[in-house]
């Protein structure tokens, strides 16, 4: 059994026990992850912190509704902590406080909403991956923007895993070419 499986058995166990004293582990191991997704939804680093707070709190809540059957442990804590993010949004706290801050303020947050800033490892990726079919555009999304697995992407979308891994092969076969020709260009 791979690692990765093994680990996995270890926090759905920590979950089903209701072992409080071992929810550091569990908190410790997903916490980055999540982190990052919260963070796309909530740009404030303080507010993503409190989500996240909140999320793992529904987590542990809601320890006894994960069902293995369903998706990975992962693909679980991230539904939640989206939802809690997106929910947040929604909330005249979240509304109020984005109405109420400095001009000055403001800058650094619409920058950060609005991808103003210079990532040198997507600059122009979004255009080539645009040129793709939309099914092999929709996998390339879904891994390297979004974090999901193959695995995750079949589960989630009910593709069997077979064509998940053939349109991931081909959108990057795709894309080596596109990518050599400009280097070679």
């Amino acid at each position: 059994m791979s690692d990765q499986k093994n680990r996995d058995i270890e926090f759905v166990k920590i979950l089903s026990d209701g072992d409080s004293s071992k929810f550091d582990l569990l908190y410790d191991y997903f916490s980055g992850a999540l982190f990052g997704v919260v963070k796309k939804i909530i740009p404030d680093e303080e507010q993503a912190a409190d989500i996240l707070q909140d999320a793992f709190i529904k987590i542990w809540d809601k320890r006894d509704s994960y069902d293995s059957s369903k998706g990975t442990l992962f693909t679980w804590m991230l539904n939640i902590s989206r939802n809690t993010a997106i929910d947040f949004t929604r909330s005249r706290n979240f509304k109020s406080s984005t109405k109420n801050r400095k001009l000055e303020d403001n800058v650094g947050i619409i920058n950060k909403t609005t991808g103003t800033h210079t990532n040198t490892d997507v600059i122009g990726m979004n255009e080539v991956v645009e040129t793709l079919p939309a099914d092999q555009r929709q996998i390339i999304d879904l891994m390297y923007f979004n974090g999901l697995s193959q695995e995750e992407i079949s589960n989630e979308f009910n593709i069997p895993l077979g064509t998940v891994k053939t349109r991931a092969r081909s959108a990057i076969s795709k894309l080596r070419a596109v990518f050599k020709v400009g280097i070679q260009a």
